[in-house]
């Protein structure tokens, strides 16, 4: 079986909880960002919230874009590490039924879980304890799934840890082996301050075909205040970049030249998703026959459609039909 992108990432249940921000300050919880943390952390602030309704849904940055890709009619296969309980048990279910190829080894220990806080601004704040997910090892990468692919998808976050860095890293490795296109996720701001060199020596070793980033990565990244300028400065190593301006859109650069791509007018309730569901629309639509152009557009408007709900998952499947729909409104 030949797939349109192997993605390599954490295997995170996603525990979605609304709050108010007075509770992010009165907890010490710094707003919008990512914190690792431990089991006793999140159950403490579910406890909190007890009379907050949470839902669960299997999640990690990669693996919502592997979901969207599936959604849209794509082929996808994922590798990352679930444990051998209740959580990872759902996982592995939730991706089977999506008809994802699922390199995801259960092991000794309790799978990721992620406490998604939701502001009435529709900023998510998260805090994560990686689990066994943290124990993904070059050995658990399959060079035989990499070299049908058309595009290996690696997560930022993996970066933060040694195994999980070097299974990364082995993924790269043997893309590059098979000429097999890499893409790479920043995943989040914080990591450019642990990470920097190992990102700036991907890029700059051309190692990375197509890099996602947002405005806060990409300024943090090339010390460039102006989204343009920045993009400008990664595309001059890296031969497509997707930068995504929120609200306003993203910038596409390829072949020397800078896409615009519209941001689609919705009311936002939760913005959990937003960027790994805009990657999913642009590498479904590279690996099947769209421009560029159409290809952020498609990401756009799939972006629109989670920051329109609470939760990370397109709520149905695309058809063909209404890809052709988004692509030209």
């Amino acid at each position: 079986m030949s797939y349109d992108v192997y993605g390599v990432g954490n295997a995170i249940m996603d525990l979605q909880v609304r709050c108010e921000d007075s509770f992010l300050d009165a907890n010490g919880i710094d707003k919008g960002i990512m914190t690792l943390t431990e089991p006793e952390r999140q159950q403490s602030i579910l406890h909190a919230l007890s009379e907050h309704e949470v839902h669960y849904c299997s999640g990690g940055s990669a693996a919502n874009t592997m979901v969207g890709i599936a959604d849209m009619g794509g082929k996808v296969a994922y590798a990352s590490k679930t444990g051998n309980d209740k959580f990872g048990r759902q996982y592995l279910d939730e991706f089977k039924a999506l008809g994802i190829d699922c390199h995801t080894p259960a092991s000794d220990g309790d799978t990721g879980t992620c406490v998604v806080l939701i502001s009435a601004d529709a900023q998510r704040t998260m805090l994560t304890h990686l689990g066994v997910s943290a124990t993904l090892s070059e050995k658990d990468i399959c060079a035989d799934a990499i070299a049908k692919a058309k595009y290996v998808y690696i997560e930022g976050y993996l970066f933060a840890g040694e195994s999980t860095k070097a299974a990364a890293l082995k993924a790269i490795e043997l893309a590059k082996a098979a000429g097999i296109k890499v893409a790479l996720t920043i995943s989040d701001p914080f990591l450019i301050d642990i990470c920097r060199a190992d990102f700036e020596t991907l890029i700059n070793n051309q190692s990375i075909d197509l890099l996602f980033c947002n405005e806060d990565e990409a300024h943090a990244l090339t010390g460039e205040a102006d989204p343009i300028h920045a993009a400008h400065a990664i595309h001059k190593h890296c031969s497509n970049v997707a930068l995504t301006l929120g609200k306003k859109g993203s910038i596409i650069m390829h072949g020397g030249e800078a896409f615009p791509i519209e941001g689609v007018e919705v009311e936002a309730i939760d913005t959990t998703g937003a960027g790994d569901m805009y990657a999913a629309g642009v590498l479904y639509g590279i690996t099947n026959g769209l421009s560029w152009q159409e290809a952020g557009l498609l990401g756009s408007h799939a972006a629109a459609k989670i920051v329109a709900q609470l939760g990370a998952r397109l709520p149905n499947p695309l058809t063909q039909e209404e890809i052709k729909s988004l692509i030209q409104a």
